[in-house]
């Protein structure tokens, strides 16, 4: 990602600590968090310093590799095992975190020098994710033709994985072949996510875009006026359901209503084969908050939150819904384009 001249991944590590763009103060300001602890880089998980499946996995690796450097020699496991169950606590629905903590905590088990280990296993989730989101995109833009008009709802390009994306990653490689394309984005309520973050990226990479109203969709849909869909996915059941940002499920059943295809891009480690099914996915419900107060910029570009709602209501936030495999046309993968038609059709 290129931001005022310059690359930068979503998240990286260096010495002990952590980095990572501070995505809740996006697209008003641009800064560069730092995370010194494993107890750190939880908190910036949870509080969505850095969201996005594929930039959650990265960040909770390197959240275990800190782990790792901070234990204390007496206890050692003992520390581990708690600082990791501390961090898949963060965000309850996001595979590829648990996927990463995972796959640090066992390669540093079975080695000889568990730091040193660790420390590797995470850049190497790192760069993984990076390339499956390279190749995510050019599997993706072979869907793309010249005059599309993309719809897309939440964020997953840059900021949410490690680098390029997935749902976005074809788009930007569509535009950077020459394609004319278009991109609605949904606003993504409540944290708007779409507004504030998919806006500003194609922003960037001056791909031309609207920013629509989360109840619009189906209207342009109607209207004829949307061609494809390209989502991504937080988790992925064994049976191709899909867990993605609340308000992905309505967008489904419109698509299949007006015969429009409707596309997931994930990596394969967004896959959980230990969930059969997406009536078992863990669905988190985050602070009523998110939807009583929105937080923008005043005329002097101070920061400022306001009520948006009645005062005397309370609110039900679920962060994420799941989509049934039958309304998904196909799920773009670093392996290829995948149908969840058949048994081991991840494979």
């Amino acid at each position: 990602m290129k931001v005022n001249g310059k690359n930068y991944r979503t998240v990286w590590m260096n010495n002990n600590s952590v980095f990572m763009i501070e995505q809740n103060l996006l697209p008003f300001q641009f800064e560069i968090f730092e995370a010194k602890t494993y107890l750190q880089t939880a908190k910036a998980i949870k509080e969505m310093l850095v969201r996005g499946a594929g930039a959650l996995g990265t960040a909770a690796g390197f959240a275990m590799a800190q782990a790792f450097l901070q234990a204390p020699k007496t206890k050692f496991w003992k520390f581990i095992q708690k600082a990791k169950k501390e961090i898949e606590a963060t965000r309850p629905t996001a595979q590829n975190l648990f996927y990463a903590t995972n796959k640090v905590f066992q390669d540093a088990k079975e080695a000889q020098d568990p730091v040193g280990t660790a420390i590797k296993s995470a850049q190497e989730i790192a760069d993984k994710d990076a390339e499956d989101s390279r190749r995510i995109g050019e599997f993706g833009n072979d869907l793309i033709k010249n005059g599309y008009r993309i719809l897309t709802h939440c964020n997953a390009g840059w900021l949410a994985f490690t680098d390029f994306g997935t749902a976005l990653s074809p788009i930007y490689l569509a535009h950077r072949t020459g394609k004319k394309i278009f991109v609605w984005a949904d606003e993504t309520r409540p944290r708007s996510q779409g507004a504030r973050l998919t806006a500003w990226e194609l922003g960037n990479e001056n791909i031309p875009h609207k920013i629509i109203p989360d109840n619009a969709a189906a209207h342009l849909m109607q209207n004829g006026e949307i061609d494809m869909i390209i989502v991504g996915a937080d988790r992925i059941a064994a049976n191709g359901d899909v867990a993605n940002k609340i308000g992905t499920l309505e967008k489904a059943i419109c698509a299949q209503v007006f015969d429009i295809p409707f596309y997931i891009a994930a990596p394969t480690s967004t896959i959980d084969l230990a969930c059969s099914r997406g009536k078992n996915i863990p669905i988190e419900e985050r602070d009523p908050e998110e939807i009583l107060f929105q937080t923008g910029i005043d005329e002097l570009g101070k920061e400022q939150k306001i009520l948006v709602c009645s005062p005397n209501s309370e609110a039900y936030n679920p962060a994420f819904d799941v989509t049934p495999a039958k309304f998904i046309s196909g799920i773009i993968t670093e392996k290829g384009i995948k149908i969840p038609d058949k048994e081991n059709w991840y494979e």
